[in-house]
């Protein structure tokens, strides 16, 4: 089967499920992973035979994409931060408006001389590595429930050669931290039960509940509780990071004012949407 002949049967199988765009996007990235092509050597060499392995390869992807594996899940890997990651179905997929986040935090300690920082719910080590690689002045830990995520968490950190901590813990059921912090970041469960109905189905049949999702009657429980531990467990002065539900912006902003946190801002992402709040402990 030829390049041309291969890009057909792919667009054919996927043009009912997706939009064009897309269905050529992810040959794109399959051809640049499987046959090492770029977007237009596909077309420079459309007719050059592809080999069974590769054929393989492709139909293997056509059949996830019709179950609406997300690429990164069938690729196994990921970009954020312009990092390489590591991820699986026992972790989230980065999205750009995290990078937003972590950012933010670099923006504001990067001339600090140390920064003891730790990242709640880590997941894929998104933010807790790409705050270790470019804060390099930075002790950073990362802390999750899942003993599978914080696998992953690990090869990446092997993988861009940072050096961390890893916790193991239920951040709901704890009630002490290891030691004091200049900065805690979380970008925890926050989307409502209520809000599934919104969602593609990628993020529903394939990412992680246990990362996803909270109870409509008590969507702030994280968030309440790292509020608590962090006005226990951050220095004076030292800030505390969240991403947020969008909608729950002024809910926030109440929770952080009654858990006695100053300075508080909340920060629309790229998209125009509430998504991320900085707030200081009193001196």
């Amino acid at each position: 089967m030829t390049i041309r002949e291969l890009k057909l049967e792919f667009q054919e199988s996927l043009l009912d499920l997706y939009p064009s765009e897309e269905v050529q996007s992810f040959f794109s990235i399959l051809s640049e992973e499987y046959l090492n092509l770029s977007r237009i050597e596909t077309f420079l060499k459309a007719d050059t035979i592809i080999s069974e392995e590769n054929l393989s390869q492709f139909r293997n992807a056509i059949k996830r994409l019709k179950q609406f594996e997300p690429i990164q899940y069938i690729l196994g890997k990921t970009e954020f931060f312009s990092l390489p990651f590591n991820v699986n179905q026992h972790v989230l997929i980065p999205r750009p408006e995290t990078e937003e986040l972590v950012d933010w935090i670099i923006h504001d300690f990067k001339h600090k001389e140390k920064t003891s920082l730790l990242d709640i719910g880590t997941g894929s080590g998104c933010i807790g590595l790409s705050l270790a690689y470019n804060l390099k002045n930075a002790k950073v830990s990362v802390l999750d429930v899942s003993e599978k995520a914080l696998l992953v968490a690990k090869e990446n950190a092997l993988l861009n050669n940072v050096n961390i901590e890893f916790l193991e813990e239920d951040i709901l059921s704890c009630n002490i931290l290891p030691q004091q912090y200049d900065v805690i970041v979380s970008n925890p469960p926050y989307v409502r039960i209520s809000e599934k109905a919104a969602m593609n189905n990628n993020v529903l049949l394939h990412e992680p509940d246990l990362a996803l999702y909270v109870e409509n009657n008590d969507p702030l429980l994280f968030y309440k509780k790292i509020a608590s531990l962090a006005q226990t467990h951050l220095s004076p002065g030292a800030c505390l990071y969240f991403e947020i539900n969008e909608y729950l912006s002024n809910d926030m902003k109440q929770l952080l004012n009654d858990s006695g946190f100053e300075d508080i801002i909340v920060k629309k992402d790229m998209f125009g949407k509430d998504r991320m709040v900085k707030c200081r402990k009193d001196d």
